[in-house]
Formats: structure tokens, sequence, C-alpha cells
């Protein structure tokens, strides 16, 4: 577990400056602390009480009863009159804290209980918010974010089960078909392949995830030093010069000749070859390719341009997403972790990544990093 060390400011000594920081609003409070309409409230009851003291008072006196039971009579008057200050106050105190704060229990024991569809629903209109009202509606907010990410542990866990089994299915298909007596040499190569394929792909699911959940959870810290963009481009490209060959594509890589960036090479090279190697297998046979770099003022733009299949403006929203494929013609060629795995990894970079489709013309991505001056 993380030791969470909190730093607060030194307390200075003049009386502003620790007021400034002791009374630090929030800016959504509209109800003040102190409200006038309550001051004039019980000035007026008191002057009420005072009244009615001394008229009792002159009462005992005009009757010329004994000092001591005239001294009773205020004090039996002043005990009633303060059990029944501590009847209202008793009510009104249900009703601003007591209620509101049993409706706050309840809703947090159903939210432990894994029910987030609950609120709480604030006592004051949103022209008159005190910081209860925001305390409820702050609740409201932090059930909502736990809902989405349970939705989205759920929807996890669902689509690893899903992309694990579908090599485990073909693995065990082919194991049990080599098991089978009069196979060739040849079928048993193909056999053989084809479960050597499957555990790879299996192998770069389960990677993917380690080291998507890794980055996600800051437990992989980026060993930033300087080196040549243009280098690691070329290198990136060359390694999939056998697919985009395979493919007869038109591969164009448009580099200037040295750009230096500071950055973790290991984990941009996962980002590169990602977007290479999906703009390769989205592109048709026969299609075009194109991998740009050009400075522009105190950055570097890379640009990865395909003309495959595009993608609409529902696709594009979620492109990001784990597990997500748009087309699902090549949903067997991979897990849906890369591009949420090369955004991280460039956000961790200290830049960031966009994307620009259209059905049926092809996609292009442009990564955007800061870039050493020359």
């Amino acid at each position: 577990m993380k030791k969470l060390e909190i730093q607060l400011p030194e307390l200075q000594l003049r009386s502003g400056e620790m007021l400034n920081f002791v009374h630090e609003e929030d800016p959504r409070v509209r109800r003040r602390p102190f409200s006038w309409r309550m001051f004039v409230l019980i000035l007026l009851v008191l002057c009420i009480l005072s009244a009615a003291n001394v008229a009792i008072m002159e009462v005992f006196l005009k009757m010329e009863v004994f000092t001591i039971l005239a001294s009773m009579g205020v004090g039996t008057y002043w005990v009633g009159m303060a059990f029944i200050a501590a009847l209202v106050i008793h009510q009104v105190s249900c009703a601003k804290f007591d209620k509101p704060m049993r409706r706050l229990s309840r809703a947090m024991r159903a939210v432990a209980q894994g029910d987030f569809t609950v609120s709480v629903q604030p006592v004051h209109k949103r022209n008159k918010f005190d910081y209860m009202d925001l305390m409820f509606e702050d609740f409201n907010r932090m059930v909502q974010e736990l809902g989405s990410i349970e939705t989205m542990k759920d929807d996890f866990i669902a689509n690893v089960s899903h992309e694990i089994k579908t090599p485990l299915s073909v693995i065990r298909s082919y194991a049990s078909a080599l098991q089978k007596e009069g196979l060739s040499d040849q079928q048993r190569r193909e056999y053989a392949q084809t479960i050597a394929a499957a555990s790879e792909s299996l192998s770069t699911l389960i990677s993917n995830i380690l080291k998507l959940n890794k980055l996600e959870n800051q437990e992989i810290v980026p060993n930033a030093v300087p080196y040549d963009l243009t280098r690691q481009l070329s290198d990136c490209a060359l390694y999939h010069e056998d697919e985009w060959e395979k493919k007869q594509i038109d591969f164009d890589a448009q580099l200037e000749e040295r750009v230096m960036i500071v950055a973790d090479e290991s984990m941009l090279e996962i980002a590169f070859n990602n977007l290479i190697s999906n703009a390769i297998k989205f592109t048709e046979p026969g299609g075009r390719v194109v991998l740009r770099q050009e400075k522009d003022g105190g950055e570097v733009v890379v640009t990865v341009s395909d003309t495959g299949c595009g993608m609409d403006e529902e696709t594009i929203k979620h492109i990001f997403d784990k597990f997500y494929q748009g087309d699902t013609s090549h949903s067997g060629e991979g897990n849906g972790l890369g591009l949420a795995l090369a955004r991280r990894v460039i956000e961790i970079s200290g830049g960031r990544i966009d994307v620009h489709s259209v059905p049926g013309e092809g996609s292009e991505f442009a990564v955007r990093l800061r870039r050493l001056p020359e």
C-alpha cells in the first residue's frame, strides 16, 4: 500500500492569512453560515420571553407574595421555556440534520451491498445549497462513478473471458485432432502451426492485459532518455516489411533526417508498432499506407494513414476502449487492446493521439510529442 503524505502549508501568525486558510469555501455554496433573519428572530423571541418574565415578576410583587415563592415562580417559568426551546431545537435538528443523515446512511449501506443506483436528494434548492447539500451531491456523483467502474470491470472480465476462450478452444480442438491416427505429416504440421498461432495469440493477449494494467495503475515508471525518433520509426517500419509486402501494399515512409525526443523508447515502440500494424491490417491488398513525421513548433507529429475501410463517428468514439473492435471482419486478427495500450503509452510519454477517419476512404492517426530543440 502506498503511503500518502500530505504537506500542509505553514500557518502564518497574521490573522488575515490564517483566516483565508481556515475558511476557504466551496464556490458552489450559496447559503451563508450567518443569517440576519435568524438573528432578528432570536432577538424577537428573547424580547418576548423577557417581557413575559417581567410580567410574572409584577404579578408576584402586586400580590406581595414571599420573595422565595416569587423566585420559584420565575424559575419555573424559565425551566418551562428551556424545555420548550429544547423540543423546538430537537425538531429543527431532526429536520435539518438527523433525517438527511439517516437517508445518507441508508444510501451508503445500499452502496456497500453493491447497489449503485441509489441517490440522495439534496435538502435545499440549488440556489440555496449549503455544505450538506454539496456532500449529498458529491456522494451521488461518487456512486455514479463507482457504478461506471463496476460496469467497466464486469465488461472487462466478460471480454477477457471471451478472448481467452477463443484461442483455448482452437488449441483444444487441434490438439484432439492431432491424437487421431492416420494423419499425414502435412496435416500434423498444419495442426501444429495452428496450435502455435493460437498460443501466440493467447500469450500476446495476456501480455497486453498485464502491460495495460500496470500502465493504468502507474506500476511502470517510464525510463525517459533522449533518443532519435526517426531511427525508431524506421526500425518499426522495417519490422512490418514482410506484412506489407505480403499484401502488396504501397508503404510510403516520409521521415525527416533526425528528430530528438525525451521518452521511454521501449514504451513508445509498442505504440508505433501497433499503429503501423493496424494500418496494414485494415488496408486491402494493393492499398497504401503512409508513415509521416514532421516538426510543428516545439512538437513533432507522427501520422500513420491508410486507405482501408475507415470508421464512422460511433466507432471513433470507442476506438480506444478496451476490447472494442469496430470492424468485426478483422476481429480474429487482434484482441482490441492495441489502441487502448497505445494511447496510454502516449499519454504517459506526455503526448496525445488523435484520429480522423472517413468510412470507405481510410483512417489517419496523429501522435504529437514534445521534441528537443536542435
